[in-house]
């Protein structure tokens, strides 16, 4: 196959960067609103029935969910490839996703109530676990290769995606085979604050992966074959150690 022209790679390129930006944004904007706004507590005696709020979060993130995880599907990548440039795959899915997690967390509905609220030590040990779940978070997204996460890694392929993932057992991924699944968990459930807001954001977006991880990792052993298998074995936990 022949090298793409200079100019359509360079045009490619910053299609990719630009979704690599705006994924970096989702992620800055969902953790400026999970720290402000969503960490108001309102007066439920005050406050309309949290009923309506809960209806439209539940549809916000099932929207987000859907295309998180169909989009993602090996038969839709083919599809995709397609219509798209195939140095441009991933770049697409991370476009749609990052707009979409941008329009959930814009639009997330706060809900009256407070499930917890932790003082002293327990409020230290809290912010201590979700500091260090954000710093494993980008630990294990290093190992993975952020310039992969983000849709840009593919661009510097000369006639198409780069070469598939190494399938990777070190660090993180030598306790969890989802590491940055646990980071969020722990994220989203150690607020020391925690307004049925958030309650709501940390229950729903858990249960997604929960749900979501197992057709992960059927496209996971289809992508690495025995290897997966061999690995599974050898990390048995998905997400959360001894636990599932």
């Amino acid at each position: 196959m022949s090298r793409l022209p200079e100019a359509q790679r360079a045009g490619h390129l910053a299609v990719a960067t630009l979704g690599g930006l705006a994924f970096v944004a989702s992620l800055v904007y969902f953790g400026l609103s999970y720290a402000g706004r969503y960490g108001v507590a309102l007066d439920p005696t005050t406050s309309r029935s949290p009923l309506v709020p809960l209806v439209v979060d539940i549809a916000l993130f099932s929207a987000f969910a859907l295309h998180h995880s169909i989009f993602a599907r090996t038969g839709l990548k083919a599809a995709v490839i397609r219509v798209l440039p195939a140095t441009l795959e991933r770049s697409a899915y991370v476009w749609i996703a990052s707009l979409l997690f941008l329009g959930v967390c814009a639009w997330w509905q706060p809900i009256a109530g407070l499930a917890w609220h932790l003082d002293g030590a327990w409020r230290v040990a809290a912010l201590t676990a979700q500091i260090t779940a954000g710093v494993a978070a980008l630990v294990a997204a290093r190992q993975l290769g952020m310039l992969r996460l983000a849709g840009v890694r593919q661009t510097f392929a000369a006639t198409g995606p780069d070469a598939p993932p190494v399938l990777d057992d070190r660090g993180l991924y030598g306790l969890v085979r989802h590491p940055i699944y646990l980071a969020w968990l722990v994220l989203v459930w150690a607020a020391p604050v925690m307004t049925n807001t958030r309650l709501a954001f940390a229950a729903l977006s858990s249960a997604y992966l929960f749900v979501a991880v197992p057709f992960e990792e059927r496209d996971l052993r289809r992508l690495f074959g025995t290897a997966y298998a061999d690995y599974g074995r050898r990390v048995r936990w998905r997400i959360v150690p001894w636990v599932y």
